[in-house]
């Protein structure tokens, strides 16, 4: 029960927060990130259990991947995007660090966080959840290609035909 109220509460917060956005992935990237925190809750009961066992060292290994990719990501965008406001207002595009090989890199840290927090304790309904944060954070990153296409037009066209969209080398 206190798990449904911090997911209720916090599913507020991100809904008003989604709803001051004027972007066109605002309501995919919502669905990615209620899915994460549908993971987490889920599995909160089993987050230290057995801290030493293989599947939570590896669980433990992608959240600290994603955890270390988001801060590279969004310090990238910050120093060599030049927002105009916020992150999201780039006016260079990125292709140095993780840009150089993927896309994506803040929805792969989506990707890297679900399947972690997954790991903690497997079932159908993590399963679920994850395999709608998968298909969130394609579609996401899908409509964020077609603004980045109408933003640095033949640059980013390239760019594409350069990288992946989320797991360097592979997708």
């Amino acid at each position: 029960m206190i798990q449904f109220g911090i997911f209720l509460l916090l599913s507020i917060f991100l809904l008003t927060f989604t709803l001051k956005r004027p972007h066109r992935h605002r309501f995919p990237r919502l669905f990615a990130f209620e899915s994460i925190l549908g993971l987490v809750l889920i599995n909160a009961s089993n987050w230290f259990q057995n801290p030493l066992s293989l599947r939570q060292l590896v669980s433990w290994i992608f959240l600290a991947g994603s955890l270390i990719l988001a801060i590279h990501g969004f310090q990238l965008l910050r120093i060599a995007g030049s927002p105009k406001n916020d992150i999201e207002e780039t006016t260079q595009l990125v292709t140095t660090g993780a840009y150089r090989y993927i896309r994506h890199p803040l929805y792969c840290t989506f990707l890297l966080a679900g399947v972690g927090a997954f790991l903690k304790d497997p079932s159908f309904l993590a399963l679920i959840l994850f395999f709608i944060l998968a298909v969130s954070a394609y579609w996401t990153g899908k409509i964020e290609e077609e603004e980045n296409i109408a933003k640095f037009g033949e640059e980013y066209r390239t760019y594409m035909e350069s990288t992946k969209m989320f797991i360097p080398f592979l997708i």
